[in-house]
């Protein structure tokens, strides 16, 4: 038994449409077949996925959490904050999974545990929001705040349904904030934009909120920069419904529409606004100082 590898299992067993529990016996005789000795700890409430995997993320081999992108975002930042590389297996458990989308992981819970086991360990970028870290998007405005606003019992019902339809609902409540950004591409010279944007997403990931589907950007995510994009104020109605419509299709051929790609971004913005970093709201400030964090974990892809 002292041979065995030993594997941190966090669970989050309210998350999406709490499917992963009724998996549990099978999970841990996987693993056990496998060669692990596995310790189980359920979350049940914020912070938790945070303070497990930075207490006993360095005594095991591998961190496996099952749970939306909300539990994966609070392991990360429980083992980056502790310094700790330990690698991290995703059992994407939640109503949308954006990360899960983004790096090609099944679909089926079975099917995630086999390639945990069968898997390679692969680096992957982090971002950090003045100094919170997050695993693939930070955003403000339009269609955003439907990922932490939508109830969690919704969630569980409708799914992602939910939030195309909070997000659909948000369209006649657009608004734009006025930002300043400065672009550091990891040279000497800076990029600086600014404007009015009704969206503005720093991501390294190929959607936001499982609403903006971003596969046209080709996102990699490990190239040491993270997206960035901004949508400006349509000047009207009919400029708003093609905005809309190229945003909601993945299409990004509106000209209201920028994207680039930064290692590091600044936002000079509207003291009130909100953002949500991986689907959980993040209160904003006058100035957010965001910095990809090369190769910051090591994920079982």
């Amino acid at each position: 038994m002292s041979d065995r590898k030993k594997l941190l299992f966090i669970m989050n067993p309210k998350a999406g449409l709490m499917q992963a529990p009724k998996y549990m016996a099978e999970i841990i005789e996987s693993f056990s077949g496998a060669g692990y000795l596995t310790q189980v700890l359920m979350t049940r409430g914020m912070g938790d996925a945070r303070d497990f995997a930075a207490e006993y993320g360095g005594t095991v081999d591998t961190v496996v959490v099952s749970g939306g992108d909300g539990t994966l975002n609070g392991v990360i930042d429980g083992l980056i904050s502790a310094g700790l590389k330990t690698p991290i297996g995703y059992i994407p458990a939640g109503s949308t999974n954006d990360f899960a989308n983004s790096i090609g992981l099944p679909k089926s819970i079975p099917a995630c545990v086999e390639r945990i086991i069968n898997g390679t360990i692969q680096p992957i970028d982090i971002g950090s929001f003045n100094g919170r870290y997050f695993s693939y998007v930070a955003s403000f405005g339009a269609f955003t705040s439907t990922t932490y606003s939508v109830p969690q019992n919704i969630k569980n019902i409708l799914g992602h349904s939910a939030y195309v339809m909070a997000g659909i609902k948000e369209l006649a409540h657009i608004k734009s904030i006025h930002a300043r950004i400065t672009l550091e591409k990891g040279t000497p010279d800076e990029e600086i934009h600014e404007g009015d944007y009704i969206l503005g997403g720093v991501c390294n990931s190929r959607s936001i909120g499982g609403i903006v589907n971003l596969e046209k950007l080709d996102v990699d995510m490990n190239d040491g920069l993270m997206e960035v994009l901004l949508i400006r104020m349509p000047k009207d109605l009919i400029e708003l419904s093609d905005t809309t419509a190229s945003i909601l299709g993945g299409t990004f051929k509106s000209h209201q529409i920028e994207k680039y790609s930064a290692k590091n971004i600044t936002f000079e913005i509207e003291e009130d606004t909100h953002w949500t970093l991986d689907g959980e709201y993040e209160k904003g400030s006058r100035v957010c100082e965001i910095k990809t964090l090369e190769s910051a974990i090591s994920l079982i892809k």
